[in-house]
């Protein structure tokens, strides 16, 4: 073949109105695709402790809540059947530690593995409320029964106790990733420390946001309050939220006799002719919190609100909540709070199914999630 064949048979390059034209077209067609799929390639699983939520996200998501069955055998074993492919996908799955917390762990578990086994290109597992938390180091036990034990042998022995304390948090991450977990989002670890025993990424979302939001809209004496740390443990949560409101912040030392019970506070701050907001992770039986607010009223504070991102409520706590005199109790629906709302006209709620629906978008789209960690998407 010749030089000028050649030439011939050579595509001719495109004139610039006919470009124009065809980048035109592609431009205004491709943004319609991504509308009409809404979201190809994801899934998003429930567990059966916290429906609602789940929901809540897919809601937000505009896509629909997977299909998946779950159900206990005779024996109590757990069995979880995936109703639907989801090979290929980008999987999450929505499951707080909250109620029957062993059981829930371990549903959440098999339906990692099941979804890793059935290849799902990735599976995030959606923690609102991490469990096991607490138990994230080696502490101090709780003293015997015996108490006529004195403080003296109990002291020279309380090495041997602490040395065999399970760090079950560690434990919980090794089960997550040996399950088959790519990736943890959950919201207001008990100690930030845990993101570390993890060797898969962990997002740790914070209620902060939208606790500064509920703040501004539900207290009118805001600008003339204070924030409050119910423990030592919690104070750079509440200086954090005190410098963006731009008040004083106190914290109140407390000393434990045994678990769930509180020996003495001690208020560091003044609360005089001031509202006092508590502001906390989580309460399990209330001890704590119901004992600060009664201090609170004593050092001279006008109001008392407790807002904690997790609440857990069992034992007492309700009829403490009741007998306490708090203005309200604003927690997060981390946990399901439908419940205790009926069973305690004080207890509120702030919906964060948003935040979670966010950073899962973000997350399915491979965008950052840093936004979340100070505002509140709407």
């Amino acid at each position: 073949m010749s030089e000028e064949e050649e030439e011939v048979n050579i595509m001719p390059v495109l004139s610039e109105p006919l470009r124009a034209r065809s980048l035109l077209r592609a431009n205004t067609e491709t943004p319609n695709l991504t509308l009409n799929s809404r979201m190809p390639n994801i899934k998003v699983f429930s567990g059966t402790s916290h429906p609602d939520l789940a929901q809540r996200i897919v809601d937000r998501l505009g896509i629909d809540l997977g299909k998946v069955v779950t159900k206990k055998f005779s024996n109590l074993e757990t069995c979880v059947e995936i109703g639907e492919s989801v090979r290929g996908e980008d999987v999450y799955i929505v499951q707080s530690g909250s109620g029957e917390v062993n059981d829930n762990l371990m549903e959440l578990l098999i339906m990692i593995n099941a979804c890793k086994i059935a290849s799902a290109s990735r599976v995030t597992a959606v923690i609102p409320c991490f469990p096991y938390a607490r138990q994230d180091k080696k502490d101090k036990p709780s003293n015997p029964d015996d108490k006529e034990r004195k403080v003296e042998k109990w002291k020279s022995i309380e090495w041997k106790y602490r040395s065999r304390a399970p760090i079950s948090a560690k434990l919980v991450a090794n089960m997550l990733s040996v399950a088959g977990a790519d990736h943890i989002i959950t919201m207001d670890l008990h100690a930030s420390q845990i993101q570390g025993f993890f060797d898969i990424p962990v997002d740790n979302l914070y209620a902060e946001p939208a606790v500064l939001k509920w703040i501004k809209e539900n207290i009118p004496e805001w600008r003339n309050s204070i924030i409050v740390s119910p423990d030592a443990g919690g104070a750079k949560r509440v200086t954090s939220i005190a410098d963006r409101l731009n008040v004083e912040f106190a914290l109140i030392h407390k000393e434990r006799k045994k678990a769930n019970e509180v020996a003495s506070m001690v208020l560091v701050g003044d609360v005089k002719d001031r509202v006092a907001i508590l502001v906390d992770d989580m309460a399990d039986t209330c001890g704590t919190i119901c004992h600060a607010a009664e201090k609170l009223m004593e050092a001279g504070a006008t109001k008392v609100y407790a807002i904690l991102t997790h609440g857990i409520f069992s034992g007492p706590a309700i009829s403490r909540i009741n007998n306490a005199c708090f203005e309200a109790v604003v927690v997060t629906n981390t946990i399901p709070q439908d419940g205790h709302m009926k069973e305690c006209p004080k207890i509120q709620c702030i919906d964060v199914s948003m935040m979670f629906a966010e950073a899962v978008r973000r997350t399915h789209n491979g965008e950052s999630v840093s936004y979340l960690f100070s505002n509140v998407p709407y």
